[in-house]
């Protein structure tokens, strides 16, 4: 039994329903360049083990960093940090410059003002239609204050708890 293909638009707007916050995924290559990037596709999959996935689109600039570090982090931006996911999404360089952040267990960078954060060692990597899912196992894990950053319907929203 075979079926059609759902458009890409239609798909699209249909996921743009599901509110997702809004993270930025960081690591450090093996020279200790900071990299980073924008990611509202992000999930746990496990509690024991504690792992994560989080999804990278294969034309990213900075996906093969991501693949050979080793490890990377996931900082869940607050409802002021919409500037930094702007940032990490539409700036191709300098994306950690001015931007305060500390190193994590492993070396990704953590960034100052997060509502939460984790930190992974890799554990595989899936190829997954445009992008590649990444495993994380959770080596760490810091809460912090604040209302998370929100996308839906294409754009960012707050909630406040």
């Amino acid at each position: 039994m075979s079926s059609a293909a759902v458009p890409s638009e239609l798909f699209r707007r249909a996921c743009a329903l599901f509110p997702t916050g809004v993270a930025v995924v960081t690591t450090r290559a093996l020279d200790g360049t900071p990299h980073g990037l924008t990611v509202n596709a992000f999930c746990s999959l496990s509690l024991t083990p504690p792992l994560v996935l989080v999804a990278i689109d294969r034309v990213c600039s900075v996906l093969e960093t991501f693949e050979s570090s080793g490890h990377f982090a996931i900082n869940f931006l607050s409802s002021e940090q919409r500037d930094l996911s702007v940032r990490f999404s539409e700036l191709p360089e300098g994306r950690f410059t001015g931007v305060s952040w500390t190193p994590g267990l492993e070396g990704a960078p953590l960034l100052e003002g997060a509502i939460g954060s984790i930190e992974c060692r890799t554990m595989s990597i899936l190829e997954t239609g445009d992008h590649q899912a990444l495993i994380g196992e959770v080596i760490a894990a810091t809460i912090g204050e604040g209302d998370p950053l929100v996308f839906f319907r294409s754009g960012y929203a707050a909630i406040t708890g």
